[in-house]
């Protein structure tokens, strides 16, 4: 194997604020330590959670890397002690801890996982944040069950259009889903959703209630918040669970909880990144063997809008918080 470079090139937040903080500079070649593998980076996925590190507002786990970027995809170029099952040389996604943002990244062996046959660099890299966040969420603390009705608010986020894909593939009944306009609703359609309903023009409330016949949905997952919780409850059907994930319209609200107790509700939620390494290897290697086959198979696949080069992770910034994208964003090395 060729030596390895002492320095890469990594994307800094300079300061807290707007895109224009993200700034290319160089940095120490990272050393994996026991059970984690350095991945030479061919792609990065964007998240909203990097916007929010970049603005101060979510700072990385204590001893995680200060960069941002939560996925990539690449090649392993070396191994830490107590590796086993990957080796130099192998193409792999990864969900990090921070980081991604560079030319070489560190990543916990747990969290790796083989690129999907199929798949290019680029689609892999899209998948283990939303992927990871999905299956967690909405399979595992949702407790979905084949033949149940969900609804997905954000259909065209990247949890959107992996969630309605999963969902359909793993057989739900039904699929609704919101999205900001008529363009956004059909690609919603298309990816498999039954209802899309455009939110700035219509009440997904009562159009949810309609279309089930006043049953309401088993399971809604939810990245918003605020004025959506009182409906969220609402439409939710007996013994229903409401997975949140996200606030965007606000963490704290005034709610009638009535509903939770004449259905039977549950409230639930999670974050993915202060998870331990054992319970993200945990959803890892659900994925591997239920999602896995379905990505190889062609039944899902991660939706890409754009890429743009590292040094360009200011212009992708800008991109992903104009709202105006259908899929992932992905920055290419």
């Amino acid at each position: 194997m060729s030596k390895l470079p002492d320095t890469m090139t990594a994307i800094e937040i300079s300061e807290f604020g707007g895109p224009e903080v993200l700034k290319p500079a160089p940095r120490s070649m990272p050393v994996p330590g026991a059970g984690e593998v350095l991945i030479e980076v061919a792609a990065a996925g964007v998240n909203r959670p990097d916007a929010s590190q970049r603005q101060g507002n979510y700072p990385p786990p204590p001893g995680a890397s200060d960069l941002p970027g939560l996925e990539v995809a690449g090649k392993i170029v070396a191994c830490g002690l107590g590796v086993h099952g990957l080796h130099i040389g192998q193409e792999v996604c990864a969900l990090v801890n921070g980081g991604g943002y560079a030319t070489y990244c560190i990543a916990p062996a747990p969290q790796v996982l083989p690129v999907p046959k199929g798949l290019s660099m680029i689609e892999a890299a899209a998948v283990p944040e939303t992927f990871f966040t999905v299956w967690a969420n909405l399979f595992e603390r949702g407790r979905f069950q084949r033949g149940e009705s969900v609804l997905i608010h954000g259909g065209t986020s990247g949890i959107g259009t992996t969630a309605i894909q999963l969902a359909k593939a793993l057989g739900a009944s039904k699929i609704f889903t919101t999205a900001g306009s008529r363009e956004k609703c059909l690609a919603c359609e298309q990816l498999g959703a039954d209802v899309a309903i455009e939110y700035k023009r219509e009440d997904f409330a009562p159009i949810v209630k309609e279309k089930t016949g006043g049953h309401g949905v088993d399971i809604v997952l939810d990245m918003l918040g605020g004025d959506y919780m009182q409906r969220n409850l609402h439409v939710l059907a007996v013994e229903g669970r409401l997975v949140m994930i996200a606030y965007m319209r606000g963490a704290k609200v005034e709610i009638n909880f009535q509903p939770m107790s004449t259905k039977r509700l549950t409230i639930t939620g999670s974050t993915l990144r202060p998870r331990t390494t054992e319970q993200k290897g945990a959803i890892a290697a659900g994925l591997r063997k239920n999602v896995w086959p379905l990505i190889e198979a062609g039944k899902v696949k991660p939706v890409i809008y754009k890429t743009f080069p590292l040094a360009e992770a200011a212009a992708a910034h800008r991109m992903l918080e104009s709202s105006e994208h259908i899929g992932k964003i992905v920055l290419t090395v």
